[in-house]
């Protein structure tokens, strides 16, 4: 059975992948090629931001985890409250006001 043929929407995927295939079209806009300098700083901001990344972690389920904490870098407030169920991560964009809230359950192990 051909999948391009049959009127069936689960086909989508397989049609966008063939038409994806046959276009050769490239947008002159999104050019990757960067230079040596644009790729170091982004690997360096990477790391930076995989480091904070392990220190919120550390800090919320580490050996020694806090109740509440608060960190600002980089025009951004990071802010976390452990209760008995959860723990709730809120990021604050401070040049825009933006709010993004992560809820993160916890699960207690019970022998």
């Amino acid at each position: 059975i051909n999948p391009t043929f049959g009127g069936n929407s689960f086909n989508s995927n397989h049609l966008l992948g063939v038409a994806n295939a046959q276009n050769d079209y490239r947008d002159k806009r999104t050019s990757t090629s960067t230079s040596q300098g644009d790729a170091f700083a982004r690997q360096l901001q990477s790391r930076l931001l995989s480091a904070v990344s392990s220190q919120i972690v550390d800090a919320i389920f580490g050996e020694n985890p806090q109740e509440r904490g608060r960190i600002a870098m980089g025009g951004q407030i990071i802010e976390f409250e452990r209760d008995l169920e959860n723990v709730t991560i809120t990021i604050t964009t401070e040049a825009t006001g933006e709010v993004t809230t992560i809820v993160v359950p916890l699960f207690v192990e019970v022998r």
